[in-house]
C-alpha cells in the first residue's frame, strides 16, 4: 500500500507534485494579475475624469452645466450648458432602440421558438458579421446611402401632401438607423439566450392545456423572459449611448436643443472626438470640457448598467 502511494507521488502529472503546485500557483497569480489590471485601469480612468472635471467645475457652476441650453465652449461668449449634447445623444439613442428593438426581439423569438436548427445556425453567423463591421463603415453608409434615401422619401411625401419638410445632410435620423443596426446583434443574442433559458416545463404545461404555438410564445415564453429582455435592451441602450464614429459622421456637429430627428445634432461622444482631434490647447477650460462631458457620459452608462444587472439578478432568482 505504501509503495503504491509512493508511486503516485512520483507521478509528474499529479497535482501533488511540487512542480505542479508551483505551476498552479503561478497560473493563479497570473489570473489575479489580469483581474487587478482591469480593476486598476477602471479606477485610473475614474480618477482622471474626476480630477480634470473638478478643475472644470471650479470655473463653471454645476447648475449652469446641467441646466444651460447652449453649448458653445469654443466661441465668445462661451456657454457651457450640456443639455444640447444630452438631447442629441438621447435623440440618436431612442431612435436606434426604436429601429433595433422590434427587429431584434422579433428575430430572437423566431430563432428561439420557430427556426429549425439549420436555419438558426445560418442566421446567427450573419448577425455576428453585423457586429464585426467597424463603426466608421456604418457612418460612411449613413452619409452615402441612408441620408440620400431618407431625403428622397421625404421629398416624395412633400410632393404628395404639399408639405415642406427638410432633411439636413447630417441628421439624427440617419445616425439612429445605422446605430440601430449596430446594436441589433446584441439585442438578438441576449434576448434569444433569455428566451431559450425559459424552463421547458412551462411550454409543455401550456401545450397540455391545448395552447397553440403562438399562444405559448406570446403568453408564456415571452412574459416569462421579460425581465431578461428588458436587461438586454438596457445593455443595448448603453452601447448606443457610447457609440462614437458612426454618430460623428452621420449626425453632424451642431449642438442643437431639438427633438426633430431630421436636423443636425451633436452627441456627447461626437463632441469629445471633435475636441480631442482639433487644436484646442491642453489645460485650458475649453479642453477640460472633454472630461466634464466624459464624466457625464460615464455616469449615465454606469446607471444603465447597474439597472440592467439588477433586472438580470431578479431573473436569476426566479429560475435558479
Amino acid at each position: 500500500m505504501s509503495s503504491q502511494a509512493a508511486t503516485v507521488n512520483r507521478d509528474p502529472g499529479s497535482i501533488a507534485n511540487p512542480s505542479g503546485r508551483r505551476l498552479e500557483s503561478l497560473i493563479s497569480f497570473a489570473l489575479w494579475g489580469c483581474a487587478a489590471v482591469s480593476v486598476f485601469t477602471t479606477i485610473g480612468i475614474v480618477v482622471v475624469l474626476l480630477t480634470e472635471s473638478l478643475q472644470f467645475f471650479r470655473e463653471v457652476s454645476l447648475i449652469e452645466f446641467l441646466t444651460g441650453t447652449k453649448w458653445t465652449p469654443l466661441f465668445k461668449p462661451a456657454h457651457f450648458g450640456i443639455l444640447p449634447l444630452l438631447c442629441g445623444t438621447m435623440l440618436v439613442t431612442v431612435g436606434a432602440v426604436l429601429v433595433a428593438g422590434p427587429i431584434g426581439l422579433g428575430t430572437a423569438i423566431y430563432l428561439s421558438e420557430y427556426a429549425s436548427p439549420g436555419v438558426r445556425n445560418s442566421i446567427k453567423p450573419v448577425l455576428e458579421v453585423l457586429a464585426g463591421i467597424p463603426s466608421v463603415v456604418y457612418g460612411v453608409v449613413a452619409v452615402t446611402t441612408v441620408t440620400p434615401a431618407l431625403r428622397s422619401g421625404v421629398q416624395a411625401i412633400n410632393a404628395a401632401f404639399g408639405t415642406e419638410v427638410k432633411v439636413d445632410v447630417f441628421n439624427a435620423a440617419s445616425a439612429s438607423i445605422v446605430v440601430g443596426f449596430m446594436i441589433l446583434p446584441l439585442i438578438v443574442s441576449l434576448s434569444e439566450d433569455v428566451l431559450r433559458s425559459v424552463p421547458r416545463a412551462l411550454r409543455e404545461a401550456a401545450y397540455a392545456l391545448g395552447a397553440t404555438k403562438f399562444d405559448v410564445t406570446a403568453r408564456v415564453v415571452t412574459p416569462a423572459a421579460l425581465s431578461g429582455i428588458v436587461a438586454a435592451f438596457l445593455l443595448a441602450i448603453s452601447r448606443a449611448i457610447g457609440e462614437t464614429m458612426a454618430v460623428t459622421l452621420a449626425a453632424g456637429a451642431s449642438p442643437t436643443l431639438t427633438l426633430n430627428p431630421l436636423v443636425s445634432v451633436q452627441t456627447m461622444t461626437a463632441y469629445i472626438v471633435n475636441i480631442t482631434s482639433g487644436d484646442t490647447p491642453t489645460g485650458t477650460l475649453e479642453y477640460r470640457t472633454v472630461f466634464a462631458v466624459g464624466l457625464t457620459l460615464f455616469l449615465i452608462t454606469m446607471l444603465i448598467n447597474v439597472a440592467a444587472q439588477g433586472v438580470l439578478s431578479r431573473m436569476r432568482e426566479k429560475y435558479d
